[in-house]
């Protein structure tokens, strides 16, 4: 199994992109949450919300093309030797552009993904080296770089460490919708 990444490309990547998205978000939702999350996650994912997404990954990508990094089957080969079609996107890093810095006053990894397929292949460690390169040339208000994640997802959560990240505060959420 050999990989490649390269810049997304909205022209020819869009769907493979996307495809990544939808495993992307329905892990979010029934690895860590439970069946609650993973009806929200679920039900976001609507060909509106697709649209939406691809044309703001498309105005990101419009400011620094390097912000959406795909990692691209070679030669058509999983991990375990199942069959992936050669080109198809296979994993993405997606870091918001500089301009957004300020949201977290740092460089922001908004999402990072590999298909299962390829994972422990060191494909996750490239597309880790990209975004933290292009943050590098980023001009931040504070040299950092930061994501969330779930501390139930342990998987992820030894891969950010493995690669230097340590707890930066914490999110919380609440709907819109209360009184």
């Amino acid at each position: 199994m050999t990989v490649a990444l390269r810049p997304y490309d909205p022209a020819t990547d869009a769907e493979g992109l996307y495809d990544c998205k939808l495993a992307f978000e329905r892990g979010l939702g029934e690895n860590t949450g439970g069946d609650d999350k993973a009806a929200v996650y679920e039900g976001k994912l609507t060909d509106g919300y697709r649209e939406r997404w691809l044309a703001w990954v498309e105005r990101c990508v419009a400011d620094d093309e390097r912000c959406v990094t795909v990692a691209e089957s070679d030669d058509g080969k999983g991990d375990g030797g199942e069959s992936t079609e050669a080109g198809a996107v296979v994993g993405y890093v997606f870091v918001l552009p500089e301009r957004l810095a300020m949201v977290w006053d740092a460089a922001v990894i908004n999402e990072l993904y590999v298909a299962p397929d390829h994972r422990g292949t060191g494909v996750a460690d490239d597309l880790m080296t990209a975004a933290v390169d292009l943050a590098a040339d980023q001009s931040l208000p504070l040299d950092r770089v930061v994501l969330d994640v779930d501390p139930a997802n342990e998987r992820a959560r030894a891969f950010y460490d493995r690669h230097g990240f340590e707890s930066w505060g914490e999110m919380v959420a609440r709907p819109l919708d209360l009184v």
